[in-house]
């Protein structure tokens, strides 16, 4: 039982810390780790170290006469000195930023050759907390057999990087006018990876699979040449380290037990490398971060989720099976605002604010919100949705970055903090609505709102979040996921006369496209990708498929697929059909697999979603905690015998004004579905007219107002409709008001909050039917008050007040946060002095 702490402590001596890249505490073991090295790389041969030692002679001397040349040019030209001072600092910073790159690279190495004891020891002191209480167990005997294997596992990682991640990298570097990226060598060198630990999942797994995570670190000898628009380069000491899940499953009853092997990434990995050759001018601040992400997309393409590296262990396991997405459920995502952000401008006074943005991570898939530019307390109010795959000890990352303006693919944007969630607890609680302290910051919260969907085969369910989409008045939110497996193709017509296609696929849905992997001559090409893709309504999509020839661009097939033909097939699902491609040849036919599903809200923890809402009070603002308490409004057969809260008792209304509002429940919305279109249904509960009579002009005189406010806790936003003023007084039939209205959140009457509708000309029944929102979250809104003020233009003109009358509407109402709002008739009241 001892033994298990000392154990779990050879993980920190290999594990690179926030940067990405490796510690320094293990400096003392370096120096034996360095003969490690070189007694066991493999010498080159004498023709490529003559090749070599050549081009390097020739490279420094056409260096120092580059260096002279531009010193004299600059005399002989008289110009100013400032044209020697950029250049060498540029040099000088240049030069520090390898030297550093690489003293980190060789701790690393030296980290993954030396014996475990050695870097243990250098590192006591420094060991994390999580090494007392490990989940992780040793596993040295993993690492012996890596080593072992290493040389063999070569050729496949070669396969795999020419094959896959070869295409990929040179489709992304020609968006940025870089054409011509090849591999020309690849030896990843003898040092294997290595394992700082596994942990085995044995809760809430299913009996079919088995599942583990290996904190991988790989830090290589590598020797990669590469040609980039005809120059040669190379990249050493290529460095990867990240959690690695392997899925064993389905799990069989003949040997090997296992009937494949699902591979990939939880999150992007830490990547560094070192460019050498011509394309060494690239390895400077700024242009090699365009390298590197571009490396990072790509290994992310193949093998950070949703995407996964794919092994079949036995024949009886089909491709479908092991490679069909099996997405388990989506989450919504809404970030709100943040608070309280670092300030990183400078400015000709000092300090200036921020031009802050969010990104959010979940595996591979990354979103990001618009730039608030010259703010510390920015509102975002940023929807998207997130496929979620596994829910096993992933996390939702938020960071939050300073916008800096600079060349494209350069990161120079400064960072605000970072953040994350696990996603198994939001779908323990169905909802979370929490701001979240950011780390890697002095000070900063995010408040952000994240909702479970669960997915269901059931399609009576479809009509249910279709309505809950359209009430959340979000066009780009989702109803339905679905899974696409497309297999082969077989017999694709020729595009070319003298060989076969080299064909590739295209599927799109919306706006979402997804692309396979080329095939190099071949007529019957096997794919077997998988996809998935976000519907909106299943009821009028489709999914459009084209082949083209990659030599010739040529669309050589096509089909479309209507997903409301899906929605009458058993389970919802097509197993391994074919299909006859249009626009092809009379026999070619495209095998897929499709599989749709319904999005249904998970169940709800109502005691842990009221403690987010004190949470949520405590930590956004400085108030006293209100009583979450909520008090049913009692029900009033006879109109007259409500509370005159809203309306004063010698300004009677009728029955008809005060009619109930509309409120829906999940058995109407089943009835009335049939009857309506959805978008009108949503559109008749958020903006409820009432009718159009009103006989009085108030308790005060001063006229009456028709508004509608509801506030929506999924939005976070509160909508203001004003529809109409009636019974303006007319105090001087010769100067007849010009109304408008202006609205203000108290306390604080700030310029944010202020909302302001048109003039309209000579009116004293004025009708505007104007809608304001507000962000806000549900613990501001119950210490928040709306203050409406009505104004006349003419009043500025006429030297009297214009203001014609006041309300101030404390949003603490329970009634404003139903599906239909508080929608009433108010007195207009007096001019109040502002507190």
């Amino acid at each position: 039982m001892n033994e298990t702490p000392v154990a779990a402590a050879a993980t920190p001596a290999s594990t690179p810390n926030s940067n990405g890249t490796p510690t320094q505490a293990a400096a003392p073991v370096a120096a034996p780790a360095a003969a490690a090295i070189a007694t066991t790389t493999v010498a080159p041969s004498s023709s490529s170290s003559s090749e070599n030692s050549i081009f390097s002679i020739l490279y420094t001397v056409g260096k120092k006469v580059a260096i002279v040349g531009s010193i004299y040019l600059v005399g002989y030209m008289g110009w100013s000195v400032a044209w020697l001072i950029a250049p060498v600092i540029l040099s000088v910073a240049r030069d520090q930023l390898g030297k550093t790159s690489a003293k980190k690279r060789d701790i690393a190495k030296a980290s993954a050759l030396a014996c475990e004891k050695d870097v243990i020891l250098a590192r006591i002191d420094e060991l994390p907390a999580w090494v007392y209480f490990p989940d992780v167990e040793r596993c040295e005997w993993l690492n012996k057999i890596l080593k072992q294997v290493w040389p063999n596992a070569n050729h496949f990682a070669r396969t795999l990087v020419k094959e896959t991640i070869e295409p990929n990298v040179a489709l992304a570097l020609s968006n940025y006018k870089m054409n011509g990226f090849r591999f020309d060598r690849i030896i990843l060198g003898t040092i294997p990876p290595r394992i700082g630990g596994v942990k085995i999942y044995d809760k809430n797994v299913d009996r079919n699979e088995i599942i583990m995570d290996l904190d991988l670190f790989y830090a290589s000898d590598c020797d990669i040449n590469f040609y980039l628009g005809g120059m040669k380069g190379g990249i050493k000491d290529f460095q990867i380290h990240g959690w690695v899940r392997v899925v064993m499953k389905p799990l069989i009853r003949s040997m090997p037990l296992v009937g494949g092997l699902q591979i990939f990434f939880l999150n992007n990995p830490n990547i560094d490398f070192n460019l050498v050759g011509v394309i060494d001018f690239m390895d400077m601040p700024g242009l090699s971060d365009l390298l590197r992400r571009i490396i990072v997309e790509q290994i992310g393409a193949v093998m950070v989720l949703p995407n996964k590296l794919p092994i079949s262990l036995s024949e009886e396991v089909s491709a479908v099976a092991l490679k069909m997405p099996e997405p388990e459920g989506i989450l919504r995502i809404h970030v709100v605002e943040a608070k309280d952000l670092m300030k990183k401008d400078i400015s000709m006074l000092g300090k200036g604010k921020s031009d802050p943005y969010a990104i959010i991570n979940v595996g591979a898939q990354e979103f990001k919100t618009q730039i608030i530019d010259n703010n510390v307390n920015p509102k975002w109010d940023y929807w998207c949705e997130a496929v979620i795959f596994t829910t096993i000890g992933h996390l939702i990352g938020f960071s939050l970055w300073d916008y800096d303006q600079t060349m494209p693919g350069v990161q120079n944007d400064d960072v605000l903090g970072r953040a994350s969630i696990d996603i198994a607890s939001v779908i323990k609680k169905g909802v979370v609505d929490s701001w979240l302290t950011l780390e890697d910051a002095k000070h900063g919260l995010l408040h952000v709102r994240l909702q479970w969907y669960k997915l269901t085969a059931d399609p009576n369910d479809l009509q249910q979040i279709l309505l809950e989409t359209q009430l959340l008045r979000v066009t780009s939110m989702s109803s339905a996921v679905l899974s696409v497996f497309i297999d082969s193709a077989r017999h694709l017509k020729q595009a070319r006369s003298s060989s076969k296609p080299d064909p590739y696929l295209v599927c799109s849905l919306n706006k979402q496209k997804q692309q396979t992997a080329m095939i190099m001559r071949d007529d019957s090409p096997v794919w077997e990708q998988g996809f998935t893709f976000l519907v909106s309504n299943p009821d009028n999509e489709s999914l459009n498929i084209k082949i083209y020839d990659q030599k010739t661009g040529n669309d050589i097939g096509q089909y479309t697929y209507t997903l409301s033909t899906l929605l009458k097939q058993f389970n919802m699902e097509v197993i391994q059909q074919p299909f006859q491609l249009q626009k092809s040849g009379p026999e070619s036919k495209l095998y897929m697999s499709l599989s749709l599903r319904i999005l249904k809200p998970g169940e709800i923890d109502k005691e842990s979603d009221a403690l987010e809402q004190v949470a949520a009070l405590t930590r956004s603002s400085s108030v006293k905690t209100p009583d979450l308490t909520v008090v049913a409004p009692p029900a009033f057969k006879d109109p007259s015998q409500a509370p005159n809260k809203r309306q004063s008792t010698e300004s009677p209304i009728s029955e008809e004004e005060l009619a109930v509002p509309l409120k829906i429940s999940p058995a109407m919305s089943a009835s009335t579905s049939s009857e309506k279109p959805i978008s009108e249904l949503a559109a008749s509960v958020l903006t409820h007219r009432f009718p159009d009579t009103s006989s009085t002009a108030g308790e005060h005189g001063l006229g009456r107002m028709q508004m509608s406010i509801r506030y929506s806790a999924q939005r976070q936003k509160l909508d203001v409709t004003l529809h109409k003023i009636v019974k303006i007084p007319l105090r001087d039939p010769s100067n007849i008001p010009d109304p408008y209205v202006k609205l203000y959140l108290l306390p604080g009457r700030t310029k944010e909050s202020k909302r302001k509708t048109g003039v309209i000309k000579d009116n004293c029944n004025p009708v505007y039917d104007a809608s304001f929102e507000y962000l806000i979250s549900i613990a501001e809104l119950r210490q928040t008050e709306l203050e409406v003020t009505v104004c006349t233009q003419k009043g500025f003109l006429s030297g009297g007040s214009p203001i014609i009358g006041m309300l101030k509407i404390p949003l603490d109402d329970s009634e404003i946060t139903t599906p239909a709002g508080l929608n009433t008739w108010f007195d207009l009241q007096p001019e109040m002095r502002h507190e």
